[in-house]
C-alpha cells in the first residue's frame, strides 16, 4: 500500500481509530501554514512583505522538499488583503500562457495576445484600486522557454507595484536565471530560497513534532526506526511522510503500537524504494536492532 502526501480518508480513518488519536500525523489537508518548518515560514514572511513592493522570487528544490504544501500555504492568506494566482500547467507559447493566466483571474481568455494582455493589466489595476496584492505564482517554472519568461518578466512589469511575482521550480531554475541573458531577471529578484532535503537532526524532530501534533508518545517510533527512515529517504520530506505513514499502516497489520525496523522494512520490501538499477535477485534493506546490515550495497 502506497500512502502519498495527502492520505486517503480510508488510511486516515484506520491511522486514527488504531492509535487513538482524532489528528492524523504527517498529513496535511488543512492549516498549511502551520505545517510550515522554520526555513520555509522564514521565506513565507519574506513573499509577504514583498508582495507590496514589486517582489521577484524564486523557489527551487529537489521534488519533494515541501514546495506543494508551501504554495498551499499562500493561498490561505487573508483573501481581503492578497489576490493568489497559480499557473501549474505547462506553457509553450505566449499566447497560451495569457489566456492561462486569464483564466485564473477569472476574466474572458478569448482574443489575441494584445487584447488578452489589455484584459489581465486592467484586472491587476482593479485589484489594486481595492488595496489588495497580487502573489502571482507560476509552478514548474523550470520548464518555460527562455523567451516566455523574459515576456513574462516584461508583463509584470506593467503591473502596479502591489505585487510578487513567484517561480517555484527545480534546481535548474537558478542556473537558468543566471545566465548571461537573463541578467534583466537575475537583477530584479528580491528574495530567493532553496528548499533542501532534511538534516538527521531535522528529520527526527519532524516526526517526534508530528507525533506531538497527534497527540501521540515519541516512543511511537523506535530509534532504529528513525534511523532507517532518515537513511532510505536522504532527508526528502515527502519521502519521510510516505515511510512513515505505510510504516503506521504495517504496524496495524502486524497489530503493534509501536513502529520498529520490521515495520519500516516491510514498506521497503517494495521495488520503488530499491535504489538499483538492476533489482532482479536483490533482497531489501534490513536493520536489526544491533547492527545495520544492507544487502542492497546501492543504500549503504
Amino acid at each position: 500500500m502506497i500512502a502519498d502526501q495527502t492520505q486517503t480518508p480510508q488510511i486516515k480513518t484506520m491511522i486514527n481509530a488504531y492509535f487513538g488519536t482524532s489528528i492524523t500525523p504527517f498529513e496535511v489537508d488543512s492549516n498549511y501554514q502551520e505545517a510550515l518548518l522554520d526555513h520555509q515560514r522564514k521565506c513565507f514572511h519574506r513573499i509577504k512583505d514583498q508582495s507590496f513592493m514589486r517582489g521577484l522570487t524564486v523557489l527551487i528544490g529537489e521534488p519533494g522538499t515541501g514546495k506543494s504544501v508551501f504554495k498551499q500555504a499562500l493561498f490561505e492568506l487573508n483573501q481581503k488583503q492578497w489576490h493568489i494566482i497559480a499557473i501549474n500547467r505547462s506553457i509553450f507559447s505566449w499566447n497560451s500562457f495569457l489566456s492561462l493566466l486569464c483564466q485564473a483571474l477569472e476574466v474572458d481568455e478569448k482574443g489575441k495576445s494584445a487584447s488578452l494582455e489589455k484584459t489581465i493589466l486592467k484586472v491587476a489595476r482593479t485589484l489594486n484600486a481595492r488595496g489588495k496584492c497580487l502573489i502571482f505564482i507560476i509552478d514548474d517554472a523550470h520548464l518555460i522557454p527562455q523567451e516566455l519568461l523574459k515576456r513574462i518578466r516584461m508583463l509584470l512589469e506593467d503591473f502596479p507595484k502591489n505585487r510578487n511575482l513567484v517561480l517555484i521550480g527545480h534546481l535548474e531554475l537558478m542556473s537558468i536565471i543566471k545566465r548571461r541573458d537573463h541578467e534583466d531577471i537575475l537583477s530584479r529578484i528580491t528574495n530567493s530560497a532553496e528548499f533542501k532535503p532534511l538534516s538527521p537532526s531535522d528529520t527526527q524532530e519532524f516526526i517526534y513534532n508530528q507525533l506531538d501534533r497527534a497527540k501521540l508518545p515519541h516512543s511511537t517510533f523506535t530509534h532504529e526506526a528513525i534511523e532507517l527512515i532518515r537513511k532510505v529517504s536522504s532527508g526528502n520530506l515527502r519521502s519521510i511522510k510516505n515511510l512513515c505513514v505505510n510504516s503506521m499502516v504495517e504496524a496495524i497489520r502486524m497489530q503493534s503500537k509501536v513502529i520498529d525496523h520490521p515495520q519500516v522494512n516491510r514498506v521497503l520490501d517494495q521495488p520503488h524504494w530499491r535504489r538499483s538499477s538492476q533489482l532482479e535477485g536483490i533482497e531489501p534493506v534490513v536493520f536489526t536492532n544491533q547492527q545495520p546490515d544492507y544487502k542492497d550495497k546501492s543504500l549503504s
